[in-house]
């Protein structure tokens, strides 16, 4: 290390060379041969190298002399004393040598110097007023001795240094960098110290120390003591006190020390109008914001950029586009040029209101000034695009960015992989997930988690899995979202044992501390009727003293409600209120949706009752539970009624409330009600659903117009609107039953074109019907196109058969279906 030191490089400097040539320290001009003789002997080793450095630099001069052997050979052995004793020997005879030898054992030796020597140095650049080095030598000190080194500095300042001229200005100093570098105790320290001292702190370093205190009420008392010491308070003061007040929430304060000061002859300042305007923008008072703007011009302060921005901003997020394009203009009038983020500004509020087309009319303006985009503001392109569906637009302005050397971060990327999971291309997302890390961007555990979520959405557990242990080999923590993804995922997709052995591992790696999780685990099991294992897992939950949710209690009481066991479920709602939590609309929904379907409509009403008396708001499911009892009970008109009393509370009915009530009037055969029904879901701007359409068909058929029936279904079919498979397995069994088979064969060849998928089940019902009617011919039609299609016949069908062959005397026929009975392995039953 030694060897790569440059001991002599700053001699070549002109400004060092002048600072020496000026030095009355220096020797005359004296030859070579003059010099080797008067340089001090290394062939025996000295017993005091302070003072024959000294003297070596009396006699020779101070550049000679540090050129020489000796010098550059005793430097590596001198201790921090002995520097010490040389600075402060050079501060006595000559000042700027002592700066200088300071500089250069620093710089070109490396060397750390003690307290004392930069306290010398220090208090030599404050008698010359060389405040940025002085600045410089204080920051070098600090850095080196940390926090809670004010009373040990202190200390020496008092003991070593009490008499010396300009130790106000180092005090001053020290208090100063403690504030600039947040070290606030340690400045505080340092002003009580020069209290004691009756030293005067500047306003600069109380400035300082009030910027750091100014979220905090202690804030006061540096202001008090800044007028108890009789500092000139300057803008900058008044602009820290109102920032502080705004910070704290306390506006009105601020306004209100804006006017003292002003009526004290302090004007304000364009930087404290600024942060009271920010403050009222961002609470949405834009008109007031305006006012203190007219403030600003009328105190002749000239508005900067910021101020028109800190406007404009709040304009556009209140929406108001026309007048913070307005504002823009009027900022060019006065001279003012709008900056890259007065355009990003209006780019975000275009996006705000989806107006992707004002965004480019905006980076146009942009383009025209001469100003380039930067990322922030493809940033808010790519989000403003992703956000109103158009991912592909996204995705250019992706590749565009890229071309222009610009880098993506994580957030860009994550907008634009969660903007592809939800329109369903998540394969895609993945290939963009392993381009950004190509190009050298880190992935986080949002992106990992929008993806991990976006394949659990599409099915792929497996994939997410692999993901999910991927992102944890990186040693990327990962968060109750992913984990929770693929656990419910699992769960979801019926496959309760692999994810109960998932959640384990969490559990192993003290990844499952979260309540989430296992109310998503007790959720899978009761969901898949194993509430004995939901009930353990609460068990476990309260014995590691886990504290349940009302979603937990939910779960079980949904899992109690299927197995009618109401007490347990009533039991565990009063549990919910032990604990101190608060069933909710959900809690008492799920209970009353279990008595509606054991037809207790009396309790179902009585838990309505307490709902509202303990101010737990109904939502439309809690209505559309309630309208399913009263129709059980043939109280329709109640039923409707109550449709009007939703509307009236500000809640509007869905298509399941609607598909319930029509389901009632249609098997109360009034089809005219269902149908009117319908038409009020198109007056509410409620499209009707394919169960909608089903249930409409099934009424018709069953209890009305099988003639209806057929025009409904084809004028839907005319329309594209889709229909469920059980509405057409609903008009082809009626037209069965009719005997008019020709409808039948039409409209299961429209429901086999429509991509349904026809099962044994649709099969032996249609075929049991045309046998029962002797229609041999056309039930064996039906047969031969099952078998056509690769559906092996199951007991019932061939049994079916046979009757009818047996019943129609075509005995050939019979022992032909008898022969395919048992080849398939089916005997008939006798």
């Amino acid at each position: 290390m030694l060897n790569k030191w440059k001991p002599f490089s700053f001699l070549a400097k002109p400004h060092f060379c002048s600072l020496l040539s000026s030095l009355t320290f220096f020797k005359p001009s004296v030859s070579v041969a003059r010099l080797v003789e008067e340089e001090p002997s290394l062939s025996h080793s000295p017993k005091d190298p302070v003072s024959e450095i000294l003297s070596g630099l009396k006699k020779m001069g101070f550049r000679r002399f540090l050129a020489g052997d000796y010098f550059r050979n005793v430097v590596l052995s001198l201790d921090q004393l002995q520097v010490d004793k040389i600075i402060n020997s050079l501060r006595v005879e000559s000042p700027d040598f002592a700066v200088v030898f300071f500089d250069l054992m620093r710089n070109e030796y490396w060397f750390r110097h003690s307290r004392f020597s930069r306290f010398v140095v220090a208090h030599v650049l404050a008698g010359q007023r060389r405040h940025k080095e002085l600045r410089f030598v204080v920051e070098q000190m600090l850095k080196e001795e940390g926090s809670g080194s004010a009373p040990s500095l202190c200390e020496l300042l008092l003991n070593g240094f009490r008499d010396w001229d300009q130790k106000s200005l180092v005090w001053d100093m020290l208090a100063f960098v403690y504030s600039r570098f947040e070290m606030v105790h340690d400045a505080l320290y340092v002003l009580a110290k020069m209290k004691d001292l009756k030293l005067r702190a500047s306003i600069l370093t109380y400035n300082s120390l009030l910027y750091n205190l100014r979220h905090a009420y202690i804030m006061w008392d540096v202001y008090n003591e800044i007028k108890v010491a009789g500092a000139t308070q300057s803008k900058q003061t008044n602009s820290i006190v109102i920032d502080g007040l705004c910070s704290q929430s306390k506006l009105q304060d601020a306004v209100s020390f804006l006017r003292e000061t002003e009526a004290k002859g302090l004007g304000p300042s364009v930087v404290s109008l600024n942060t009271i305007m920010s403050r009222y923008c961002k609470l949405g008072f834009t008109d007031v914001a305006k006012s203190f703007f007219c403030m600003m011009l009328k105190h002749g302060l000239l508005p900067d950029v910021y101020s028109y921005n800190i406007l404009i901003h709040g304009l556009c997020i209140a929406g108001s586009m026309e007048e913070a394009l307005e504002f823009t203009s009027d900022m060019e009038k006065h001279g003012v040029e709008p900056d890259i983020v007065t355009y990003n500004i209006l780019m975000k509020g275009f996006d705000l209101l989806g107006q992707m087309g004002g965004a480019w009319m905006v980076i146009q303006r942009m383009l025209d000034k001469g100003l380039n985009p930067d990322v922030v503001t493809y940033m808010m392109l790519i989000c403003g695009h992703c956000q109103n569906g158009n991912v592909e637009e996204g995705l250019k302005l992706q590749e565009e960015m890229l071309s222009r050397g610009f880098q993506l971060g994580a957030l860009s990327y994550s907008v634009l992989l969660s903007s592809l999971c939800k329109i369903g291309q998540v394969h895609e997302a993945l290939v963009l997930f392993y381009e950004m890390e190509n190009h050298g961007v880190e992935p986080d555990h949002i992106t990992y988690s929008i993806l991990i979520h976006g394949l659990c959405k599409q099915g792929e557990v497996q994939s997410a899995l692999l993901l999910y242990k991927e992102m944890c080999s990186k040693s990327i923590p990962p968060n109750s979202h992913s984990a929770g993804a693929i656990l419910l995922s699992l769960c979801k997709n019926g496959m309760v044992l692999e994810a109960r052995m998932y959640f384990d591992s969490l559990v192993m790696n003290d990844s499952a501390h979260d309540i989430v999780l296992y109310n998503i685990m007790i959720d899978g099991y009761v969901k898949h009727g194993n509430l004995e294992e939901a009930v353990e897992l609460y068990r476990l939950i309260t014995e590691k003293g886990i504290t349940p949710t009302t979603v937990t209690f939910n779960s079980l009481i949904y899992g109690f409600c299927k197995r009618r066991n109401f007490t347990e479920a009533r039991r565990l709602m009063e549990t919910i209120r032990l604990l101190g939590l608060e069933p909710t609309a959900v809690t008492y929904t799920t209970l009353m949706n279990a008595y509606c379907k054991n037809g207790n409509l009396r309790c179902m009403m009585e838990l309505l009752q307490e709902m509202h008396a303990n101010c737990i708001r109904p939502t439309h499911v809690t209505y559309t539970v309630i309208i399913k009892g009263l129709c059980k009970q043939q109280k329709l008109q109640e039923a409707v009624q109550l449709l009007e009393d939703m509307r009236i509370k500000g809640l509007n009915p869905d298509q399941v409330t609607y598909n319930t009530i029509i389901q009632c009037f249609c098997k109360a055969r009034n089809i005219k009600t269902a149908f009117k029904l319908l038409n009020e879901m198109w007056l509410n701007n409620l499209e009707p659903t394919p169960v909608t359409y089903s249930i409409l068909i099934n009424g018709l058929c069953v209890y009305g117009n099988l003639k209806d029936a057929n025009k409904l279904l084809i004028s839907l079919h005319e329309q594209n609107i889709k229909l469920t498979r059980v509405g057409y397995t609903q008009i082809i069994k009626a037209h069965c039953m009719k005997g008019d088979v020709h409808c039948a064969f039409t409209f299961f060849h429209l429901m086999m074109e429509m991509g349904f998928e026809i099962s044994i089940k649709d099969y032996t019902a249609l075929i049991n019907r045309l046998c029962k009617r002797c229609l041999i011919t056309e039930a064996q039609q039906f047969f031969s196109i099952m078998l056509f299609h690769g559906i092996s016949p199951d007991q019932e069908i061939c049994e079916a058969l046979l009757n009818a062959y047996q019943q129609c005397g075509d005995i050939i026929s019979g022992y032909q279906m008898l022969a395919l009975t048992i080849k398939a392995g089916l005997l008939p039953r006798r």
